[in-house]
């Protein structure tokens, strides 16, 4: 029985009227083995199933031997073939798709030394895709660009939206991420201008639920594997920044949607709007995980420093394509701790 049906389910409630658009179709998606391309391939696989569509996925990947030994119900699947390269360079594969989905990210945390070749996995790998997307003769793309784009958000502004005219800092190396991802919008406008390729972009933020690694530099996953292991939960910081979660099912309905009906060329905001401090997100993993637990900050609270926010405004995407959050925070933690520990 497959562990996360509930949420397919849930995910194929809210797409229904989506998929018979697919039927017969082919996708080609980039960082099919990640946390956002494993929901994808996930959803799609249950809806191609559930609904006989006959659709099939072509997935990138630079290991196609470690994907299958980490997720082999995916790669085995009939409607599955792996396609081994680096998005920078990899070589085209044959025939017509009619969808590709640019969900590739770097697995490295950028920092001044690799900063370069962050950027560089970006920029190159968006455009070699979209070309790639002109040549199989697309009819849609679609990039998951970042709510980085948008620089340091002010402590003033709640949720910010997508027109907010911030920017990451030019001079700042940390800037990698969100200058790539903006660089990456770009080049998804010049393709659409220049080629017809219609283009959707969703800004994505912060997100919980089974496939995110517990060992990365989430601090979610963290704050879960702590809990999971007992003694106490680590907060590597003060804990006075907010961020807010979308759990992963939610997050598969909102790329589907900007897929297959969002505007070309128009970004929405993907995330929740219910901001929570760092602080209150571990006492909250806590208290739906092991009650009682200790929590540990590692540094004290510095008030005279502004908390960083990091929330999104998405009444865009509310308003034209009807998606919401439909998943609490509470539940998405227990949920992504027991698929964790199945």
């Amino acid at each position: 029985m497959n562990t996360l049906a509930h949420d397919l389910d849930h995910v194929l409630d809210h797409t229904r009227s989506l998929w018979e658009e697919v039927r017969g179709k082919r996708i080609f998606l980039t960082g099919g083995t990640g946390f956002f391309g494993c929901w994808l391939l996930e959803s799609f696989l249950w809806a191609n199933d559930q609904l006989d569509l006959k659709a099939s996925a072509t997935v990138l990947t630079r290991n196609p031997a470690a994907f299958e030994r980490r997720a082999p119900h995916l790669a085995a699947h009939r409607s599955i073939v792996l396609h081994a390269g680096d998005t920078r360079s990899f070589s085209f594969p044959n025939g017509p798709f009619h969808y590709v989905i640019h969900a590739a990210t770097d697995a490295k945390v950028p920092t001044s030394v690799n900063s370069i070749e962050c950027l560089d996995t970006i920029v190159q790998g968006t455009r070699h895709t979209l070309e790639f997307g002109r040549h199989c003769g697309a009819s849609k793309f679609l990039l998951t660009s970042s709510g980085a784009v948008y620089g340091e958000q002010p402590p003033d502004v709640a949720n910010v939206q997508e027109d907010f005219p911030g920017a990451p800092r030019t001079g700042d190396w940390r800037s990698v991420y969100g200058e790539g991802k903006r660089l990456a919008e770009l080049q998804c406008s010049l393709y659409a201008s220049n080629f017809g390729l219609e283009c959707k972009v969703a800004r994505c933020f912060a997100f919980v639920g089974p496939h995110l690694p517990l060992d990365a530099h989430f601090a979610i996953g963290n704050f879960i594997q702590d809990a999971l292991e007992g003694g106490r939960i680590r907060v590597k910081s003060d804990g006075r920044s907010y961020r807010s979660y979308l759990y992963a099912a939610d997050l598969a309905i909102w790329l589907w949607t900007i897929l297959f009906r969002g505007v070309n060329c128009r970004p929405y905001n993907v995330g929740s709007e219910a901001a929570i401090s760092i602080r209150d997100l571990a006492n909250t993993v806590g208290a739906v995980l092991s009650p009682g637990i200790e929590v540990q900050f590692e540094r004290e609270p510095d008030n005279s420093i502004p908390a960083g926010r990091y929330v999104p405004n998405t009444n865009r995407a509310r308003v034209e394509l009807g998606l919401y959050q439909w998943v609490s925070l509470e539940d998405a933690i227990l949920s992504t701790a027991r698929w964790h520990v199945r």
